[in-house]
């Protein structure tokens, strides 16, 4: 299940893990104009633990869902 929020300066999507068990703690992306963030809560260390990717990282990680094993540089058409 996802929900969808499109905030002032934000698009929130948040990733609920309902399947079997064992579940994961729901996943926060937040995709702003520069940069996209990852949040999980992590329960051993009792906090939100962030990941911060810059939109460069996202062209290339949505490049890498698409291909086999292997090192890539994604370039950039102008």
């Amino acid at each position: 299940m996802l929900t969808i929020e499109h905030d002032f300066d934000a698009t929130v999507v948040t990733l609920v893990d309902d399947g079997p068990a064992p579940l994961q703690e729901d996943v926060t992306i937040c995709l702003f104009e520069e940069c996209v963030t990852v949040e999980q809560y992590d329960e051993r260390r009792d906090e939100v633990v962030k990941v911060t990717l810059s939109m460069a990282q996202i062209r290339d990680l949505r490049a890498a869902l698409n291909l086999p094993e292997g090192v890539y540089k994604v370039r950039v058409k102008e």
